[in-house]
Formats: C-alpha cells, structure tokens, sequence
C-alpha cells in the first residue's frame, strides 16, 4: 500500500519527536539529578546519554522507517536526494517535520521536568544545553564545525554501507539497531566537542523551543552565535560522507 505525504510526514514528525524524548529526557535527568552542572554532568553521566541517544534513534527509526524510510535527520534526507534518488519535491517537507519533531519533543521534556527546571535552574540561565548542543571551545568555532562535518560524514558512510542492497545489508528489522549503534559510536568518539549534533533537525527545533521558553543561553539571540555550526556542518558533512562510500567503496561493488 502506498502511502501519501502526510502520512510520511507525521511519520518523520513522531519518529523525531522520539528521538528528543529519549535524548533530552537523558540529559535532563542526568543534569537536573546529578550533582553536577551541565558541562559536568553525572549520576550516570556521559555513558547514560550516548546509550539512551542512540536507542532513541533506534526507536524512532523502527517507528517512522515503514511509512517514511525513518529518515529522521535533514541530512539524511539531502544526502539521500543527491545520492539515491530520493524526490527533491520531499527534501524541505521532511526537514520541516523533523525539526517541528523535535521541537516538540523537547516541549514535553520541559514540561514533564518544570519542577526539577526551576528548582536546579530558576531563572533558566544555564540549562538549554539539555535540549541543544553548544561548543566545548566557544573561541574556536572551526574545531566545532570541523567535528559536526566528522561525525556526520561517519554517520552518512556507515547508514549508506550498511543498507547498500550491493554490499552487505541488514535485515530490515534489525536496520533500525545497528543505526542506533553507529550513534553510540558517534557519541562517544566524538561527542564532546560541539555535543554531536549530527542532525540539524535534533537542533535547530528544540533551540527554537529554548527561545520560546526563555532559556537565557540559547545559542541563538545571547550574541555567541552558534546556532548555525549544527544546521551547516552536518548537511555538508552528509554529503561528504555519502559520497565518499559511492566513491571509494561502492563503485567496486557487484552490480547483480
């Protein structure tokens, strides 16, 4: 059965809605609960939240993959327009749900953790970290933009390797797991110098939510300007890593 626009939209929507509750619920948890502050976080710590991230994508791909593909970040999306075929007519209706997606599952995390919000942070000041990402080296944005092109090159290499039909493809079902742990990986390689973003979706909409919630160190109208590293870098770094396995690995491939 076919499915239409709206329905794979609503499916990229919820599946990245899943994604923030999951990764945003870690975080909270680990911020709000912790003894630490939102660089030093603990009570489980950095472990806890590259593991529940990449499950969240698992679940969140298991949810929208049927319907949309489970496409769930607009970096997959431009990577799969360049490079698969996918229709360009889609590219920004997709991102667009993917960031209200995300946006919205940012809300409820807020929403579900107010009192813990208000009593670790009353004023909000300190805290849009559990929702956004925000360089470890303010003074030197290129390291930061470096590291999110690095990680979604990784992230669009290995999605193309393995779900290429010409290489060695998973089982549908378990697609959706072995992406999640390509996050993992991510995470925790190289998840500290901008917070592994890789998804300008996973951060342009729950940034969107700060500002609206009036989260005081946003990213996006506090003056450090560092907003659009997460949006650039992983769109060109997506495209830089799924056209390096088109060149280096799978033109070699059997074509039968």
């Amino acid at each position: 059965m076919r499915t239409g626009l709206l329905a794979e939209l609503v499916a990229e929507f919820i599946g990245t809605m899943i994604i923030l509750l999951f990764g945003a619920g870690v975080v909270a948890m680990v911020v709000l609960f912790g003894t630490g502050t939102p660089n030093e976080v603990v009570n489980g710590g950095y472990t806890n939240i590259t593991l529940a991230w990449g499950l969240a994508v698992t679940m969140g791909v298991y949810v929208s993959g049927k319907i949309s593909g489970g496409h769930l970040n607009p970096a997959v999306t431009l990577a799969l327009a360049v490079f698969r075929g996918f229709s360009w007519a889609k590219v920004i209706p997709y991102s667009i749900a993917q960031s209200l997606g995300a946006m919205a599952g940012a809300a409820i995390v807020f929403f579900n953790y107010r009192l813990a919000f208000l009593q670790f942070d009353p004023n909000l000041e300190k805290t849009a970290g559990i929702f956004t990402t925000f360089p470890a080296f303010p003074q030197a944005l290129s390291a930061g933009f470096f590291d999110q092109v690095l990680g979604t090159a990784l992230l669009l290499f290995l999605i193309f390797a393995v779900t290429d039909e010409r290489n060695q493809p998973i089982s549908g079902n378990l697609t959706p797991i072995v992406v999640g742990l390509i996050v993992v990986a991510i995470g925790m390689s190289f998840g500290k110098l901008h917070g592994y973003a890789i998804n300008p979706a996973r951060d342009i909409g729950p940034r969107l939510f700060t500002v609206m919630a009036g989260f005081r160190n946003n990213g996006l109208t506090d003056n450090t300007g560092v907003w659009w590293i997460p949006i650039v870098a992983p769109m060109a770094g997506g495209l830089v890593g799924a056209g390096c396995y088109d060149l280096l690995i799978r033109r070699w491939l059997p074509r039968d």
